[in-house]
């Protein structure tokens, strides 16, 4: 049980069916709620009597719980009443959320789903939502929060939801830099990849061409390429504008790949310097290389041009 000084948060999500409550329990359970859909709303005294099953979620964490006219043993006025005694409590606070949306765009989802609505039996599916509104009007009137998600992109009812729900500091995007060689395939799972062959090639100096883009010598040749600066201050401030724009969307993870033929020189040089600069600036990536420890692609190399294409 939780001090009296810190209730633990209750949602109860409900409304009209194609209404946005699967979306808007994914962004809730992103956000670190234990999300529960389709629960039969009468146990909930006794959900709450029971410890969370999984390691992920802490006792005490906030906990959202949907459901709709689907729901096994619904009525709107047996939950407003319950919902009643459980605000008395107080190591509890309980907020009911309505996800509300105009019967014809909720006819056009159904049209493009090719669902039947629950309620409309072999009928329009406009009968359906119309009796379903009727059914939940009371819940509709009670609930503390109504989001009408009518000209609503998920994206956009994902944004109410963390606005409305979530901490007043954004959990951090957890940020990855990493280093590859295009010759062994691009990394399936970044989000931002820059290609980094435009430069002046390492490989073909002798003296070089065995170390990496982690040594002093190779940086150093690397810098003195007129395109390196500009590209470089380019590439931070593209990065520094949009990452707090990411973390503000909710993006859990971001990947951030430099590429060079090999994944040697360039890349790795590039990936340690922006992983830097990132720091300085506050964030805290995760540096990977990935072919660091490959041996140098001579033939590889060889087959492309020494005017720094390679």
């Amino acid at each position: 049980m939780l001090h009296e000084s810190s209730p633990q948060r209750i949602l109860l999500v409900t409304g009209l069916l194609g209404a946005g409550k699967t979306t808007a329990l994914r962004t809730l359970e992103d956000m670190g709620w234990e999300a529960i859909d389709n629960f039969p709303i009468r146990l909930l005294d006794r959900l709450l009597e029971t410890e969370p099953g999984t390691a992920r979620v802490e006792p005490g964490a906030p906990m959202a719980i949907g459901f709709d006219t689907r729901t096994r043993g619904f009525d709107p006025a047996r939950t407003i009443e319950m919902v009643k005694k459980l605000a008395q409590r107080t190591d509890l606070q309980v907020t009911t959320l309505f996800l509300d949306c105009a019967g014809t765009e909720l006819e056009r989802r159904y049209n493009e789903t090719r669902r039947r609505h629950p309620m409309s039996e072999d009928k329009p599916a406009a009968t359906g939502i119309a009796a379903e509104r009727e059914l939940l009007e009371p819940l509709r009137r009670w609930a503390d929060v109504v989001v009408t998600t009518t000209s609503f992109t998920s994206n956009d009812l994902q944004q109410a939801i963390r606005a409305q729900f979530g901490a007043e500091t954004p959990a951090p995007t957890t940020l990855s830099i990493s280093s590859f060689g295009f010759s062994r395939g691009m990394p399936p799972l970044a989000d931002l990849v820059f290609d980094m062959r435009f430069l002046a090639n390492p490989h073909w100096v002798d003296d070089l061409r065995p170390q990496t883009g982690r040594d002093a010598p190779v940086g150093d040749y690397i810098r003195q390429d007129p395109a390196f600066d500009e590209a470089f201050a380019r590439i931070r401030d593209l990065l520094l504008l949009l990452l707090p724009r990411y973390q503000e969307q909710g993006k859990a993870y971001v990947h951030v790949a430099f590429g060079c033929t090999g994944g040697r020189h360039r890349s790795v040089f590039m990936a340690e310097q922006i992983a830097s600069a990132l720091r300085d600036a506050g964030f805290s990536p995760t540096l990977l290389h990935r072919n660091l420890s490959s041996r140098a692609a001579d033939m590889l190399e060889g087959s492309q041009l020494q005017g720094g294409k390679g």
